[in-house]
């Protein structure tokens, strides 16, 4: 299997149902979710925004082809209800659900899915999502402006859909998050659709209040019998951990993304350690460097920034343990992860000998672009400037908002930034973020280009047998380790807070607040109508 998980569970009772296994799962009632990465939602169109904070609603409001079974550690079917594989294991298959109905009432089809596919690939764009759907043959060609359709879609019939792909993966990698949503066609070409999306999932839209909240309803045609359970589903912008601790303490929300000082802080209150749900996520933090500003062209200077960090420190000091140290891209998670390969050790005398051997014996001045982001943003520059002045590295901060952070990673606008990108489930769609085919739009977003990294990801692309692809994804993991186009700083360790009468939350190692929600029920003793 290409993915491993390692969960690591606080307050067992609570995340994975416990005793609440035994209860019938309530009819009715509010769920309170919390949007926590930011100030805003970035779109109401899920298909142009890659950020963490906008797949929590879109969770509740789409579905995508396949959907994230965090029981299972990958991927299951969702919008169809089989799929065979053929011609040499690069053709697929889909008989897709005939009882999927989109919140306008009508029934998706084989026609939703190839147009939905063909929205995401239109290169004046730049949609996010290209990066999951270019595996399909055709795609790259749609994307360049080369033709009109992906010729590696066929639409059989109605309810039949056939996927030519260039590698030999399992798609369900790439087809599962909100980025690849299954739009209706005939709405989404409207202008209205932007203010008031429709979905396949089980709540419909109700309202988005700009800066604070969106507001959605369950919708009774969902194809799932018996779900949702719940009425109406909230999510609250609340980007300030301080804000979500009050809010938390004072019963106003049910779930709460847990910074370091809270997790501390949680943990030795009696009353809250109880509520505390962990997983190792597949996401990898880090610095990216600009290879076009001309000292980060250089692999020494890269590497020496590597060795200045130290990054044991502010991790135990910063991040209070609630990360992994990082040692290449991809995490302890992933099938691909190499047990054996150890991070760059923290040694100032020899970052002040690679930058000399690079031409900087003095150093070097650079823009660091930031968020306020307390694990990965402002905190985090803030401690690492004085280690990098201690080798003659000057650092000077540009701090934005993280959906502005989002866009300048995107469009290269930067000489250095620091960031927190989902590396898993599957190491091949993670390491592909690295190919010279895959633009910064979509994930490469430090432009990297290697010939040799090219050859190893080709390589596993093409190769028939499970071992033999993973040997070659450590094998680029490892290149990625040597060429250093990012400091590697850590893994995170997710953590959320969630309220002992909301039940049925899930370990999603591929991020915490992106729940199933059709599964998550409240009992009478949520003091939510």
């Amino acid at each position: 299997m290409m993915f491993r998980m390692i969960a690591i569970v606080a307050g067992m009772a609570l995340a994975l149902g416990g005793s609440a296994e035994a209860q019938t799962p309530r009819k009715g009632g509010t769920i309170r979710m919390t949007a926590p990465y930011g100030s805003s939602f970035t779109s109401l169109d899920i298909h142009t925004t890659p950020r963490s904070q906008d797949e929590i609603y879109a969770k509740a409001l789409h579905r995508s082809l396949y959907i994230w079974d965090s029981e299972l550690g990958k991927p299951v079917l969702e919008l169809a209800k089989e799929h065979v594989v053929s011609g040499g294991g690069f053709v697929h298959t889909f008989k897709l659900r005939d009882d999927a109905y989109f919140h306008n009432g009508r029934k998706m089809t084989a026609d939703d899915i190839i147009w939905s596919y063909n929205r995401i690939m239109d290169g004046t764009k730049a949609y996010p999502g290209a990066r999951y759907v270019r595996i399909i043959e055709g795609a790259a060609a749609v994307e360049k402006g080369q033709a009109k359709e992906i010729s590696g879609l066929k639409k059989i019939d109605d309810f039949t859909v056939e996927m030519k792909l260039t590698e030999k993966v399992d798609p369900g990698f790439y087809f599962f998050t909100a980025l690849t949503s299954i739009y209706p066609a005939d709405e989404a070409v409207k202008d209205s659709f932007i203010q008031h999306p429709v979905g396949l999932g089980p709540f419909k839209f109700v309202e988005h209040v700009p800066g604070s909240r969106i507001v959605m309803e369950r919708w009774d045609r969902f194809y799932k019998p018996g779900k949702p359970y719940a009425d109406k589903v909230i999510v609250s912008v609340m980007g300030e951990a301080a804000a979500r601790d009050v809010a938390f303490r004072n019963k106003e929300i049910d779930t709460s993304v847990l910074g370091p000082a809270q997790y501390v802080a949680y943990q030795a209150d009696p009353n809250l350690k109880g509520t505390i749900a962990e997983v190792a996520e597949v996401f990898t933090r880090y610095m990216g460097m600009n290879p076009a500003f001309k000292p980060f062209a250089d692999k020494r200077v890269r590497q020496a920034i590597n060795y200045a960090i130290d990054a044991d420190l502010i991790i135990n000091k910063l991040v209070k343990g609630k990360a992994y140290r990082a040692t290449s891209w991809l995490p302890l998670t992933s099938s691909a992860y190499d047990k054996t390969m150890k991070p760059y050790p923290y040694d100032p005398a020899k970052a002040k000998q690679l930058l000399a051997e690079a031409g900087y014996p003095s150093g070097f001045e650079f823009e660091w672009t930031t968020s306020q982001n307390e694990s990965w943003g402002l905190p985090i520059v803030s401690a690492v400037i004085p280690m990098l002045d201690k080798v003659g590295i000057k650092a000077k901060v540009k701090q934005v908002e993280v959906a502005v952070l989002a866009e300048v990673v995107r469009t290269g606008d930067y000489q250095a930034f620091i960031y927190s990108q989902q590396t898993g489930p599957d190491p091949q769609a993670a390491l592909k973020c690295f190919h010279s085919s895959t633009p910064p739009s979509a994930c490469n977003y430090t432009n990297f280009k290697n010939a040799e990294f090219d050859k190893i990801m080709d390589d596993a692309g093409q190769a028939d047998d499970d071992a033999r692809r993973t040997e070659l994804l450590k094998q680029a993991n490892a290149l990625l380790y040597e060429e250093a186009p990012v400091w590697f700083f850590n893994y995170n360790k997710a953590v959320m807070a969630v309220q002992p009468w909301l039940h049925g939350v899930q370990l999603n190692a591929t991020e915490m607040t992106h729940q199933n929600v059709e599964d998550l029920w409240v009992d009478e003793t949520s003091p939510a109508k």
